[in-house]
């Protein structure tokens, strides 16, 4: 199956194109705010959980032992929020025009131009926004463990974000990283409802959505 994705101005369905960018916003600055380049929510999210871990070990919030174990605790929680938010957020049934309008800017705008690599990532002051907002909430959870969860989880976003990234820009390596580079293609090319995880493919074995064992072809 060929993957399309429907225009919220039109409601008719459009194939992936691999060259120019869709404009969402009239709006110049709001325009702008869509577009980023990759390294800025990846220095931020990196340095996040490099300060969170740094903070909570050298004020004796953390020990070793624990700060290792809630790092992945946290990574292991991000690979199933991700999982989630692509499948249900992302993927929304678009059955009114507004619904259709979101999920057309938060994901259907990727599906329909999948090389535009500005907008491969939410722009800086959003990964701020969300950051500080992860923070308080694992915070308010977790209580002094939040530091070692938030760390691990905002390194697991960095990680999808740069992975994602690898996959759309650079061409497939010749190793075993192929898998993935071919995994997200089958999303994107032939069975837009299957194969949601990015970062791992371990959701999309435990629930049942990877792709059948076809080529994509782009």
């Amino acid at each position: 199956m060929e993957s399309h994705v429907s225009s919220p101005a039109s409601g008719q369905l459009h194939k992936p194109k691999h060259k120019g960018s869709a404009r969402l916003f009239e709006n110049p600055l709001l325009e702008r705010m869509t577009h980023t380049h990759i390294a800025a929510p990846l220095s931020i999210f990196f340095g996040v959980a490099a300060v969170s871990l740094y903070y909570g070990l050298s004020q004796g919030l953390l020990t070793g032992l624990s700060a290792f174990g809630l790092f992945l605790a946290g990574w292991f929680g991000f690979t199933l929020v991700e999982y989630l938010m692509h499948r249900f957020l992302y993927h929304m049934k678009a059955d009114s025009p507004r619904k259709a309008k979101f999920q057309y800017t938060m994901h259907g705008v990727h599906h329909e131009f999948p090389k535009d690599k500005t907008r491969l990532a939410m722009p800086p002051i959003l990964t701020v926004f969300v950051t500080s907002l992860l923070f308080f909430i694992f915070r308010f959870v977790f209580g002094n463990a939040g530091f070692g969860v938030l760390a691990g989880f905002v390194f697991g976003y960095a990680l999808y974000l740069f992975v994602h990234y690898a996959i759309h820009v650079y061409a497939p390596p010749k190793n075993f990283l192929k898998f993935w580079w071919h995994h997200h293609a089958m999303h994107h090319y032939r069975q837009d409802e299957v194969a949601f995880g990015v970062s791992t493919t371990i959701w999309d074995h435990i629930v049942g959505t990877m792709p059948d064992r076809k080529p994509a072809t782009k």
